[in-house]
C-alpha cells in the first residue's frame, strides 16, 4: 500500500502516506473513534471540486504518496467513486477504509475496484463477536466485518486489517492473528490507542504490556501468511532491532543471522514524518491522531505545509525530542508516538509515555 523505493531521505520532501478524511459522517459509534464521528455530514466538508483540487495538489509532491480515503465512513459521501476515479487518474495509488455498515456491500467494493481502488482497510477489533461488537457500538458488526473480508477476497481486493489494541482485547492478540490467517489478507496493522476523540474513554494497555504485545506480533510476522505492522507504536521497531530482527521483513522472512543485530535500519515513519492528514474541512495535520492544525486547504498548500511548516519540521527532527526519547539511541528509527506524547502531556516533543526502555540498556 505504498510507493516502492521510498527512502528516509525523502521525509522532508514528500509523505509516504496521505490520509484524506473525506467525511466525518458515519453510522457507527466506535469506542476509540478519533473523529468522534456523527451520523450526518458536516456542511463545511470540502465540496467535490475542492476535494478534487486537494487530490490534484497531492499529486504534485516530488514522489506521489499513497492516498487513503478515510472517514468517518467514506461510503457516506455521495461523490466517493468520482473522487476515487479522479485520484487514480492522477497516478495516485488509492486505498479506501469503509466502515462495517450496510453501505459496505459487495457491490460497493466492486464499484470501488472498478474506479481504481487498489486496497481496502477494514477494522477488526476482537477475536469474537462480543468483544468486537462492544467496541464498535452495535450488535452484528463482527459478522458484517467478516462478510466484508470475504467480499474483498472474492473480488481480488487486497485488504489491510486494522486492529486497535486496548485493555478489552489485549489478551486476544494470538487468537486474532490465528483467525486472520484464513482470511487471505495482505497486512495486519495493529494500532495502539491514542487517547483522542472518543478514545479518551478507553483504557490503554500498560507500558510493559506493549513489550508482551511486541513479542507476539514479531512471532506472528514470521509465521503468518500476511505482513504485520504497528501504528502509533514505533517502539515496536526498537523491540525488533533489539531482538535481532528486521522490522521491514515480509511474512515468513527472518533477519540474516538469528539473534544478531540488524545493519539495515527501518525508515522510521512517524507523525508528520512520512505521514500527513487532511480533515473533511481541509485542515492539515501531521497525522489523524495528532490534532495540531498546521494550515487549511485551499488557503494553504499541502505540499508547502508538509515540507516547511515548523511543526512538521520539528516532528522530523528526533534530536529535538525530550526525556528518554531525546536520549534514546533508537530515536531516529523509533522516536516514540508523537501523538500519544501530545495527548498525555500536551507537548508533542515529550517522551513516549508508554515505553519502558531505558536508553543505553539494550543490546
Amino acid at each position: 500500500m505504498h510507493p516502492t523505493g521510498y527512502t528516509a531521505d525523502e521525509f522532508h520532501r514528500n509523505p509516504l502516506m496521505f490520509y484524506y478524511e473525506v467525511t466525518q459522517a458515519c453510522d457507527l459509534v466506535c469506542k476509540h473513534c478519533r473523529a468522534s464521528a456523527k451520523e450526518t455530514a458536516d456542511p463545511g466538508e470540502l465540496s467535490t471540486d475542492l476535494a478534487k483540487r486537494l487530490l490534484d495538489q497531492a499529486a504534485t509532491f516530488p514522489r506521489r504518496p499513497t492516498v487513503v480515503l478515510t472517514g468517518g465512513d467514506p461510503l457516506k459521501r455521495p461523490d466517493l467513486f468520482e473522487l476515487i476515479r479522479h485520484a487514480v487518474g492522477l497516478g495516485l495509488q488509492t486505498a479506501l477504509t469503509p466502515s462495517a455498515t450496510p453501505l459496505a456491500t459487495r457491490e460497493a467494493f466492486a464499484r470501488a475496484k472498478e474506479a481504481g481502488v487498489q486496497a481496502l482497510g477494514i477494522s477488526l477489533d476482537g477475536a469474537d463477536a462480543a468483544t468486537h461488537d462492544a467496541f464498535r457500538g452495535w450488535s452484528g458488526s463482527y459478522q458484517r466485518t467478516l462478510g466484508m473480508l470475504d467480499d474483498a477476497r472474492e473480488l481480488g481486493l487486497p485488504v489491510q486489517v486494522n486492529t486497535t489494541i486496548t485493555r478489552r482485547n489485549f489478551h486476544q492478540i494470538d487468537a486474532m492473528a490465528a483467525a486472520l490467517a484464513a482470511r487471505g489478507i495482505a497486512m495486519w496493522s495493529v494500532f495502539f490507542l491514542v487517547p483522542v476523540g472518543r478514545g479518551v474513554e478507553e483504557e490503554r494497555i500498560a507500558p510493559d504490556e506493549y513489550e508482551v504485545a511486541f513479542e507476539k506480533l514479531w512471532n506472528h510476522s514470521r509465521t503468518q501468511p500476511y505482513a504485520v505492522k504497528t501504528t502509533e507504536a514505533p517502539h515496536y521497531r526498537r523491540w525488533v532491532l533489539q531482538h535481532g530482527g528486521d522490522p521491514l521483513a515480509g511474512p515468513g522472512q527472518r533477519a540474516s543471522g538469528e539473534g544478531k543485530r540488524l545493519h539495515r535500519a527501518p525508515l522510521g515513519v512517524g507523525d508528520g514524518k512520512g505521514v500527513m492528514f487532511v480533515s473533511h474541512t481541509g485542515e492539515i495535520y501531521p497525522a489523524g491522531f495528532l490534532p495540531l492544525c498546521c494550515g487549511r486547504f485551499p488557503h494553504d498548500s499541502v505540499v508547502e505545509t508538509y515540507q516547511n511548516h515548523p511543526t512538521f519540521r520539528m516532528l522530523r527532527d528526533p534530536d529535538q525530542f525530550k526525556g528518554i526519547c531525546g536520549a534514546c539511541e533508537y530515536r531516529h528509527v523509533c522516536g516514540g508516538s508523537r501523538a500519544r506524547a501530545y495527548a498525555v502531556t500536551g507537548d508533542p516533543l515529550e517522551a513516549e509515555p508508554d515505553c519502558v526502555y531505558v536508553p543505553g540498556s539494550g543490546p
